[in-house]
C-alpha cells in the first residue's frame, strides 16, 4: 500500500491496524538501558516507603521521578 492510500484510510477513519505489521514497530529513543545505581540504605527504605504508598515498584517510582524532572 502506497503512504497516501494509508494516510487517506487513516484520515478517513478507516481501521488500518491490519495494514501495519507491528513486529516491526518501535518507539524511536525508547530502547532500553541498564543503569546501575548505588544509594545509602536510608534512600533505599524512603524509596520503598513510597512506592509501597503509590502501589508502584521501587523501580516504576525511580523511573517516573526521573522522567518528571527530565521532562
Amino acid at each position: 500500500m502506497k503512504a497516501t492510500d494509508f494516510e487517506t484510510k487513516f484520515d478517513t477513519g478507516d481501521d488500518v491496524a491490519g495494514d501495519v505489521d507491528w513486529s516491526k514497530a518501535r518507539r524511536p529513543n525508547m530502547e532500553m538501558r541498564r543503569v546501575n545505581v548505588d544509594f545509602p540504605a536510608w534512600v533505599v527504605e524512603g524509596l520503598d516507603r513510597q512506592a509501597s504508598r503509590l502501589g508502584v515498584t521501587r523501580q516504576s517510582l525511580i523511573k517516573m521521578w526521573i522522567a518528571e524532572k527530565l521532562g
